[in-house]
């Protein structure tokens, strides 16, 4: 299937209904992907959330009009698909750091106004791909911490690395009661794709039904198929850089080709032994995947 293809369907789409109701799950359709699917697609191809991007053009389609017309705020902010002025205010204000009327005096189209998305070209590195392993990995239990973050302007990508800096510095994984080996998971789970809203957990497996000290959380997670992918042996300056490579792989270049797709529940990363010291340091991804319905 060609992903590039796809995605761009979408992209022309919102561009030429930018003033219409548009949500995830019509662009998933137009896509032909399952809309947890075409999300992590969307996003590793273009670099943001779907209705951020949605969300943004939006905005500029509205800076356009505040520079070249003199049509009433409102009206723009309502064509534009925001019910009250007051929240198309707000949403202006932080994505230009000026009101509309502020915007319109200053004349400052030049300035942070963006056009229609470019899409990532998509490499395929011939013999140096990176295949998963396919794993049924069994209900399990986790006590941990949980963090609330979203996509939305890249703020889980701040929100997460600090997450794991306090808990390592304040060794909060001590907390954690009877755990069933020394593996530290950083889940994904609860995504809700309208919003970028998700729930980040870091924890330890544990026997089911053990209680949760106060401040931490007991979560369960059904039985699904996983793949699985190693990131590549890489020290200490470059692990994370590895980490963000193989997660960019799995959606640019791995399941265009796999026949699968993200099946749209609980993916995690895996820490063990093989994080420690600072050399040929290594991790695994685990990505729940279903075949890919076969369309017509």
């Amino acid at each position: 299937m060609d992903y590039f293809a796809s995605i761009q369907r979408t992209l022309d789409y919102i561009e030429q209904n930018l003033h219409d109701p548009i949500t995830l799950e019509s662009l998933a359709e137009i896509a032909c992907f399952s809309p947890f699917h075409y999300h992590r697609v969307f996003q590793a191809m273009v670099g943001e959330s779907v209705m951020d991007y949605v969300r943004k053009r939006r905005l500029t389609s509205a800076a356009e009009r505040l520079y070249y017309t003199d049509e009433k705020v409102i009206d723009i902010a309502i064509d534009v698909g925001f019910q009250y002025q007051e929240s198309f205010n707000r949403a202006f204000k932080k994505y230009y750091g000026v009101s509309p009327n502020q915007y319109r005096s200053q004349k400052l189209l030049s300035g942070p106004l963006r056009g229609k998305a470019f899409l990532k070209t998509i490499v395929v590195q011939g013999g140096n791909q990176m295949e998963p392993k396919f794993i049924t990995k069994p209900a399990f239990h986790i006590i941990g911490y949980e963090l609330k973050t979203k996509t939305v302007d890249g703020q889980n990508n701040k929100d997460i690395p600090e997450f794991w800096q306090v808990y390592m510095q304040k060794r909060l994984g001590e907390n954690i009661p009877s755990p069933l080996n020394n593996n530290e998971l950083g889940i994904c789970t609860d995504f809700c794709p309208d919003t970028g809203e998700f729930v980040y957990l870091i924890g330890m497996e544990v026997k089911e039904g053990t209680p949760a000290p106060e401040g931490l959380v007991y979560r369960s997670f059904p039985e699904l198929e996983y793949a699985v992918f190693t990131t590549p042996k890489a020290d200490e300056s470059t692990f994370t850089s590895s980490i963000q490579s193989t997660w960019n792989y799995v959606f640019t270049e791995w399941f265009p080709q796999s026949g699968y797709e993200h099946s749209g529940t609980t993916e995690f990363e895996l820490y063990d032994e093989r994080c420690y010291g600072s050399e040929n340091k290594e991790m695994d991804i685990y990505i729940p995947v279903k075949k890919k319905a076969v369309t017509a």
